[in-house]
């Protein structure tokens, strides 16, 4: 390949690149505009300026909407599980990593199948039902947790495998237990992978609308997810305070990604050269 044909590539892999990213990119500018106009304009929905900036939709949206208890709740439910999934993924990592029986290789390929597999929301429901945490905040912290095992054990298997095992050895006749060997020696050393999977985790709640659909009935419980679809069905005329809705439940994800962005990018590209 010469000179030009080299120049030539790489422009039209930058023309790819910006097609791609104007995809992702548009429909945000137009949410974000018109979450500034008023009505009549946000009914157009393009990307032209308001003649005057609106904020008061984006405090028309959170009283409206109720925005204040759904965000305590999305993050409620975001940290709370990913903090709980994170421990036990590493936990269990660290336990099928290092004891490499039968049984436990079974047990490691039979939890990454929950990457794979669909969830039955039927048989699921009747087990909270059963369990008596159908529509409880408790409940639906647990089923985030259980359900972010299968990826988070997954990549933290991989990770666990390149920490040496004579610091386990060093550990124990220095005389830690298994509980102080596990967070005092490994626990740390596993923190690119942990971070990366814990701003997956707490992205892929925030933004998850399914489950909450499912198993909360109670508006008090709502997400972020939720209100911003039962908000669309009271104010379907409104866009631009559907926008402001959007933009505010949108807003926090995107900060975490932004500040987070290094650590997941390191974290998937170290995971897949170590793992």
């Amino acid at each position: 390949m010469n000179f030009n044909q080299r120049i030539a590539y790489k422009i039209i892999k930058q023309i790819i690149a910006c097609i791609l990213s104007g995809i992702v990119i548009i429909p945000f500018l137009v949410i974000l505009v018109n979450s500034f106009k008023t009505e009549s304009e946000a009914a157009l929905m393009d990307l032209s300026l308001p003649n005057s900036f609106r904020w008061e939709n984006y405090s028309v949206a959170i009283e409206r909407g109720k925005l204040i208890t759904s965000f305590f709740n999305s993050s409620l439910y975001s940290v709370t599980s990913t903090i709980i999934s994170v421990i036990i993924n590493a936990m269990a990592a660290f336990v099928l990593s290092r004891r490499r029986t039968r049984l436990n290789q079974f047990l490691y390929f039979f939890m990454i199948l929950g990457i794979m597999l669909p969830t039955n929301y039927i048989a699921l429901i009747k087990v909270m039902q059963i369990l008596h945490l159908l529509n409880t905040r408790i409940g639906i912290i647990l089923l985030y947790t259980a359900i972010n095992v299968p990826f988070g054990t997954f990549i933290l298997y991989g990770f666990v495998e390149t920490i040496p095992r004579e610091l386990d050895e060093a550990g124990v006749i220095d005389g830690a237990n298994p509980i102080q060997l596990f967070f005092r020696i490994v626990f740390p050393l596993l923190k690119p992978a942990i971070v990366t999977v814990a701003l997956l985790t707490f992205m892929g709640i925030w933004n998850d609308f399914m489950l909450p659909l499912y198993v909360l009935n109670r508006a008090s419980h709502w997400p972020m997810t939720l209100a911003v679809y039962n908000f669309f069905g009271q104010y379907q005329s409104e866009w631009n305070l559907i926008f402001a809705d959007i933009v505010l439940t949108c807003l926090p994800v995107f900060v975490v990604y932004l500040l987070g962005q290094k650590w997941i990018v390191s974290g998937m590209i170290a995971g897949a050269i170590k793992g």
